[in-house]
């Protein structure tokens, strides 16, 4: 059945969601890398396609930014249309000097002082987890394709630090929990997949470094985050 934010059909999305952050990257990978993508939801532009990569079944689709926004996607497709795995990927800002851009992280744990989990079901947790077993399936594909990844806990962060006055104060949070980068979405995905008994992961590509001020361009942000989606795609099982 639909939901207030899902037009999709029953049976139209398959049990592996990929969910990048951005509706048009979801658009992109279903024109660039699944065989027969068909549309299957666009209620607030936010698009979702199924196809197959290698004959296997898979999804993809846009979470919006921001831990409420994947958290309400991710729990209908949870909850409503039977996906089992929702596996993350976006890009992120690294805390570490020696990364970087166009590396790939892949979380092991998200750090957050967002209160989503803690009204969502009470988990006062400061940290949110991947299922193990998804993430040894990105380990296992990630080598079968020879990329490189890094591994480690991550930041899920309610604020873009668009205050530099507060920037000092997020890289001593990240120092002290030793925290790789930062992103807006990890930490609510984990929560609502714990709460439900489903299965969630996070893969992300370094597009900026908060210490040496490098960054990518527009445009290599939306033809060179490939690597990540490979990985993704070829973690995969068959339904």
């Amino acid at each position: 059945m639909a939901t207030p934010h899902n037009a999709a059909a029953p049976g139209a999305i398959a049990k592996t969601v990929l969910m990048p952050g951005d509706p048009l990257r979801a658009k992109f990978i279903a024109e660039n890398f699944l065989e027969n993508p068909v549309l299957f939801n666009t209620v607030r532009n936010m698009f979702g396609y199924t196809g197959t990569y290698k004959g296997k079944r898979v999804s993809v689709m846009g979470s919006g930014m921001g831990i409420p926004s994947i958290s309400l996607y991710a729990h209908e497709l949870y909850e409503f249309y039977d996906v089992e795995n929702i596996i993350r990927i976006g890009s992120t800002g690294t805390y570490k000097e020696d990364i970087g851009v166009f590396e790939t992280i892949l979380a092991t744990g998200s750090y957050s002082d967002s209160s989503y989990a803690k009204c969502m079901c009470g988990d006062e947790n400061v940290f949110q987890y991947p299922d193990e077993g998804l993430n040894d399936e990105l380990r296992s594909a990630a080598k079968k394709l020879g990329i490189p990844l890094r591994e480690g806990l991550i930041w899920s962060s309610d604020v873009f630090y668009y205050n530099e006055k507060m920037l000092p104060g997020a890289l001593q949070t990240a120092i002290e929990n030793n925290l790789l980068c930062a992103e807006m979405e990890s930490f609510g995905l984990f929560a609502t997949a714990k709460d439900l008994g489903k299965k969630a992961a996070c893969i992300l590509t370094v597009s900026d470094n908060i210490i040496t001020h490098v960054e990518t361009t527009v445009e290599e942000r939306e033809s060179k985050l490939v690597d990540m989606i490979k990985i993704a795609l070829e973690a995969v099982e068959e339904e």
